[in-house]
């Protein structure tokens, strides 16, 4: 019998619901837990994170208009087909990690889990983060929660899947458009997920999936004007402080790595980190 040739995979990235090379046309080599050779991935640079950022800018109007319920649909659909490529997910950690089988499956359970959780806040996060306020005078005055735009985060660099979706998925409740650079060592599921995004309902440009080296990256994401916010949640090893300095020229909103080790749990606060209070005012009616 014949053996067959493996046939290498190229991770694209994926930018404004396409899976573009780089445009410097680098890749970086993918290990396995024993240092064997998985895959090559796309090597980001300047020009894809600015690339990725104006998708995300032209996305985020038609995302935050749409209904709250809606949102909430695509994302539950999101969980839906991750829930159907279990198997796959499942192996490209064990390969990526080194897990065993039954670590990696807990893994992708948990990322399963979590999103379905986000997605069931879409149309309550609003009634919990909003209020109507007392005031002295024949007025209606109503606070409620509006997203911030587009929200650039370093995913944490030490899980494959679990750490994207705790990263990404809040920042998509309210309304926001992301631009994530992937876990540097593990970037296939990351990929992968983009897959999972591409063939849901989710707009293209409202996830931007980058991989490669957040230290290149994240200084161009840091200070582009066009990004309202940035998590560093998995910044810890870079130099996030130049990265927050950079962000205040535009008066980026930054969750700092320390705020943001939370994100191995899903809260209400990880939504909240990136929406803006909208308070309104209305007369009474006097009749």
């Amino acid at each position: 019998m014949t053996k067959r040739l493996t046939v290498p995979k190229t991770y694209k990235l994926y930018i404004g619901g396409a899976f573009p090379r780089s445009e410097s046309g680098r890749t970086y080599e993918v290990a396995s837990a024993k240092g064997d050779f998985l895959a090559n991935a796309a090597l980001a640079s300047r020009k894809d994170a600015r690339d990725a950022v104006t998708a995300a800018r032209g996305a985020v109007k038609g995302w935050s208009g749409a209904t709250a319920y809606n949102r909430g649909q695509v994302l539950y659909r999101v969980a839906e087909i991750l829930e159907g490529r279990k198997a796959q997910f499942t192996d490209e950690i064990v390969q990526q990690t080194g897990v065993s089988s039954a670590g990696a499956t807990a893994e992708v359970d948990e990322a399963i889990d979590r999103w379905v959780w986000y997605a069931g806040w879409c149309d309550k996060f609003g009634q919990v983060a909003g209020n109507g306020n007392p005031v002295a005078g024949p007025y209606f005055n109503i606070s409620v929660p509006e997203p911030t735009g587009v929200v650039a985060v370093v995913a944490p660099q030490d899980t494959a899947l679990v750490g994207l979706v705790s990263a990404i998925a809040p920042a998509l409740v309210s309304g926001n458009s992301v631009v994530v650079i992937a876990s540097q060592r593990f970037p296939l599921s990351a990929i992968s997920l983009a897959e999972v995004l591409a063939t849901s309902d989710v707009p293209g440009g409202v996830v931007n999936v980058l991989t490669g080296s957040p230290a290149e990256i994240a200084p161009w994401l840091a200070s582009h004007p066009d990004v309202h916010g940035l998590d560093l949640v998995g910044a810890g090893d870079l130099d996030w402080i130049d990265l927050q300095i950079a962000a205040a020229e535009t008066l980026t909103r930054v969750l700092p790595p320390e705020q943001g080790k939370d994100a191995a749990s899903p809260s209400l606060e990880r939504i909240a980190a990136f929406t803006e209070t909208k308070t309104v005012w209305h007369t009474k009616s006097l009749i």
